[in-house]
């Protein structure tokens, strides 16, 4: 591991050549597995056929799709053009995808069949879309398409010439899109060295040993899946990755991959930990030695240590699309209670802000801000808003939202000043959803907000004014947002009141609507409503 502590500057395209010198398996799907020099060969023939619709360097090219070999593939053949991927998460539809679409302008989309009819809905606005390239059977509805449609199948060529004009670790890799707490959500500039980096901090927590395999069922549009085929990439292992998270399979494919060492999140965690028994669980006892992910409760934790023999449960680590790892831990490490990891001072300069932007003492709480040590290993703005990055890169330093502190060396994550909800294991901009419901014609006003119901995680809750005379339902609504959101963002609560609690400078209040929780006047929605993943 002693080149990774040097922290090499790298590129996407040369750890993959690097990767493909040694011939090992690295990509494993439930239908098939490829070895670093087929991904090379693959991600090369693409390459070309995207240079051949007219894909150059800098252009974006996204992707609509499920976690398959098309999506590293797609990635990777962006990166050998110099051209930048934009990961979509499957799940957005009307406002949600028209605006990333818009924002990152993309001249090739890459796109499972069964999310084409969503692009086709929002297709008037995305006026640089020039092609796309479907993965699937061809819906009937593709005759609608303002950009022309072709078969993936027919464009993933065959010619593996090298294609020159490498890209530098300081270029653009791809763009990965904020949650949007505060506005819009935002494209983060991740560069190759970045994400690079990502891989590097990941190996430099869990070190891996002979025979290591990883396995992750999160998407692979998230930096965390993501991420962990970079680990694998770096280190030359393999990665199993999964179609999408099952708690009825994840033990027979950790079984099936042999895999020692996983990345998930969230309620994964509690969910798998709560699990029934069953000769797949009780065959991988003390397969996993490592497991990453968080948030964690700690007799969830315990859960994996004592019921499935994991060595090392890591949350401890803190970050965001605009700087990772903060803070993180290495196996073995003994790491303070409460903490979120030891901060990662060979890359970054981690202090607590005032409100006045003035540094604050160990154990005071403040604003979490950083900066780099090292060139790229942060991102390098956000797309196409030097405003919105100058505002959060003031003073020389980059301003996180969130409220921690710092103490001996270890950083403790608060609160978090962004008014966000994370639900389901993903971070939901209320701003997104409030625009997107007040498209509804009987809302006149809705605040999004996190609601506790003694479940761990944040619930999404609702507090809604009608328009005047309206007979909407609660019920009603709901079946509303099942068809018009994503499925995390389909609210579990919603209340309507006659007015929201407001400032005097008519901003809502949602300190009020969280404070005040779940009220005798919230309707719950009924888990048979809730929309399938």
């Amino acid at each position: 591991m002693a080149e990774l502590e040097g922290r090499p500057r790298l590129t996407v395209v040369e750890a993959l050549r690097r990767g493909a010198a040694t011939d090992g398996d690295f990509l494993q799907f439930e239908e098939a597995t490829y070895t670093f020099a087929d991904v090379d060969r693959l991600s090369t023939a693409f390459a070309h056929e995207l240079r051949k619709l007219g894909v150059a360097r800098g252009d974006r090219v996204a992707a609509l799709l499920d976690n398959s070999i098309d999506q590293i593939v797609t990635w990777f053949a962006a990166n050998k053009l110099s051209a930048v991927w934009v990961p979509l998460n499957v799940a957005y539809r009307g406002e949600f995808l028209r605006h990333q679409l818009v924002d990152s302008a993309p001249r090739i989309l890459v796109c499972d069949s069964a999310y084409l009819d969503h692009v086709l809905e929002v297709q008037d606005a995305v006026t640089d879309l020039e092609v796309i390239l479907r993965r699937g059977a061809v819906p009937a509805s593709a005759v609608r398409s303002r950009a022309a449609i072709a078969a993936l199948a027919d464009h993933r060529g065959a010619n593996d010439s090298p294609l020159g004009d490498d890209p530098a670790p300081g270029d653009l890799s791809m763009l990965i899109y904020t949650s949007g707490t505060t506005g819009p959500s935002k494209g983060c500039m991740i560069s190759h060295n970045y994400i690079c980096h990502q891989g590097v901090q990941s190996l430099l927590a869990i070190p891996p040993v002979a025979g290591d395999v990883l396995y992750t069922c999160l998407p692979l549009f998230h930096v965390s899946a993501i991420d962990t085929v970079m680990s694998a990439l770096l280190a030359g292992i393999k990665i199993y990755v999964a179609e999408k998270f099952s708690a009825s399979r994840f033990w027979s494919e950790i079984q099936v991959s042999g895999a020692t060492n996983a990345r998930i999140m969230s309620s994964i965690f509690t969910i798998v930990a709560d699990g029934p028994e069953t000769p797949e669980m009780q065959a991988c006892y003390g397969q996993l030695r490592a497991v990453s992910g968080s948030p964690i409760q700690p007799d969830v934790r315990r859960k994996w240590h004592e019921r499935f023999g994991v060595r090392f449960v890591n949350s401890f680590t803190y970050g965001l699309s605009e700087g990772v790892r903060l803070s993180m831990s290495r196996f073995g490490e003994d790491i303070a209670d409460g903490s979120v990891g030891r901060i990662d001072d060979t890359a970054f300069e981690v202090a607590i802000l005032d409100d006045e932007d003035r540094r604050l003492a160990d154990g005071q709480i403040g604003e979490i801000a950083f900066r780099p040590k090292l060139p790229n290993i942060m991102f390098e703005g956000y797309w196409r808003r030097p405003d919105e990055t100058a505002k959060a890169w003031r003073g020389l330093w980059m301003h996180t939202g969130d409220m921690g502190r710092i103490a001996e060396g270890f950083l403790y994550f608060t609160d978090r000043k962004k008014d966000y909800v994370r639900s389901r294991g993903e971070n939901i901009s209320s701003f997104e959803i409030e625009r997107a419901v007040t498209l509804h014609p009987q809302v006149l006003e809705v605040a999004a907000h996190a609601a506790q119901d003694g479940r761990g995680e944040d619930c999404l809750k609702l507090t809604v004014v009608l328009v005047a005379g309206s007979d909407l339902t609660e019920k009603e609504l709901c079946g509303w947002c099942v068809e018009e959101l994503p499925y995390f963002a389909v609210p579990r609560y919603i209340e309507f009141r006659p007015e929201l609690p407001k400032t005097p400078t008519h901003k809502i209040q949602k300190n009020v609507l969280r404070a005040q929780g779940l009220t005798p006047g919230t309707w719950e929605r009924p888990e048979a409503e809730s929309r399938r993943r």
